[in-house]
């Protein structure tokens, strides 16, 4: 009996913590606001937030709290009727598309993508192609060579066998890409015609897929990144109106999609796992692809810093538009290092200036670097560290190891790039991404 009252309290608070999720209205630019003084948020700190957001070229950014406003700010002449391109953050929309496609039994995902594109899609024997499925394009998982001269062609020349379907993890924008197709020939609709009709006019987002290259490449305002974000946050429901209803597609969609990279759903990246992959590399690196995150955030991410983060133990979204920050496909540390900045907003909170650590907490500079890059922690001696050195591909470039908390690497040899540096002691591990001239 006690246990069964319990189950029923329980349920209760959680009926209750739902009914505490705003929507802002469709047709209109009202948006309800928390104020971040609600929240213990200090002014000084939402403005170093503000000055790293716009030192690093960003055009707009939001955060919602229970769906509420409470940052909004543009930058660089931006506005909030602005548009900016989603890049590789649409990615998120696509799986979203393929949902709601295969909820109205236009297509399976278990299906070859064959059905869809008919025979010869790609240079593969006719047997190697029937192994592709929609599944694998969901996941990177179709075992074409990413490694071409132009990983975003779609033409069948350019689509190359490597590896069986399944096996083998490489972030390749061309197969994604080919998912539009798709559900384009599922459905009978334009993605803009079917988008519209599923999720737009429901959720209340303006926006665009316009054609770039090879590319459909979604344009939006930020607000309507962030009702996209929240309508995620929600679990597909959008103020009682289901968007999408198949819970079972939508729960593998935000978790561990394959055994290949556990920071991967379906298009989607994942955070708090054990281990991550990251484009353009096969290299597997631990712990948690953003630590500064919490550990049940989902994220979209596109190039030159397009972001959606979906924290559902904080009920929070926010959204960052803007240019490059770096030239990565996917700058997963630039996401990391706003993190730092959100997470010290509590006015009870040290400036992240002078917080003390724990554990040692390894910088490097300088960051960019020229010859020689300085490893520095200023926690107290802790012995022994392992330092490797990778490049983009995850190949190993230096390795070796120091005692106590200074040591210097000499890249003079090195090219130019993106590099992870991996610095392992018995009480840490940590991911510092270097940025070589």
């Amino acid at each position: 009996m006690k246990q069964t009252f319990l189950l029923f309290i329980i349920g209760l608070m959680a009926l209750s913590l739902k009914a505490q999720m705003y929507f802002p209205p469709n047709n209109s630019n009202a948006w309800d606001t928390i104020a971040p003084s609600n929240l213990e948020w200090c002014t000084s700190k939402i403005d170093s937030l503000y000055n790293f957001l716009e030192e690093n070229h960003t055009k707009a950014f939001l955060l919602l709290k229970d769906g509420k406003i409470v940052l909004e700010q543009y930058f660089d002449e931006h506005s909030a009727s602005s548009n900016w391109y989603w890049a590789s953050a649409g990615k998120s929309l696509t799986a979203l598309m393929v949902g709601l496609a295969q909820e109205e039994n236009y297509l399976d995902i278990s299906d070859t993508t064959s059905k869809y594109l008919g025979q010869g899609w790609t240079s593969c024997t006719p047997a190697q192609e029937d192994k592709i499925t929609i599944w694998n394009q969901l996941t990177m998982t179709t075992g074409l060579d990413d490694d071409v001269a132009d990983p975003y062609c779609t033409s069948n020349t350019c689509l190359h066998y490597l590896a069986a379907a399944g096996t083998r993890w490489a972030y390749h924008n061309a197969p994604y890409t080919l998912l539009d197709n798709v559900i384009e020939n599922a459905t009978g609709q334009t993605l803009n015609q079917y988008t519209n009709q599923k999720l737009k006019s429901t959720i209340g987002m303006d926006g665009l897929y316009i054609p770039q290259g090879y590319n459909n490449v979604f344009f939006s305002t930020a607000r309507s990144m962030a009702r996209f974000g929240l309508l995620i946050l929600n679990q597909g429901i959008w103020n009682g109106t289901p968007i999408l209803s198949d819970t079972n597609y939508f729960n593998k969609m935000v978790q561990t999609s394959q055994n290949l990279n556990e920071s991967y759903g379906y298009l989607w990246w994942l955070n708090g796992k054990n281990s991550f992959m990251i484009p353009q590399s096969l290299f597997v690196f631990q712990g948690s692809m953003m630590p500064n995150a919490p550990d049940d955030m989902i994220a979209a991410l596109g190039k030159n810093g397009q972001f959606i983060n979906i924290i559902p133990s904080l009920n929070m979204v926010w959204i960052r538009m803007g240019d490059a920050p770096d030239n990565t496909l996917v700058p997963f540390t630039f996401n990391d290092e706003i993190w730092e900045y959100i997470n010290n907003l509590d006015c009870g909170s040290l400036d992240i200036t002078e917080q003390e650590v724990d554990k040692p907490d390894f910088f490097a500079f300088p960051n960019p670097v020229k010859d020689f890059l300085y490893i520095n922690s200023e926690s107290t001696v802790i012995g022994r560290t392992s330092y490797s050195l990778y490049n983009a591909f995850g190949q190993l470039m230096l390795s070796g190891e120091f005692n106590g908390n200074h040591h210097h690497l000499n890249l003079k040899m090195m090219l130019s790039g993106m590099y992870l540096l991996e610095l392992r002691n018995e009480m840490n591990t940590q991911t510092i991404r270097i940025i070589n001239e």
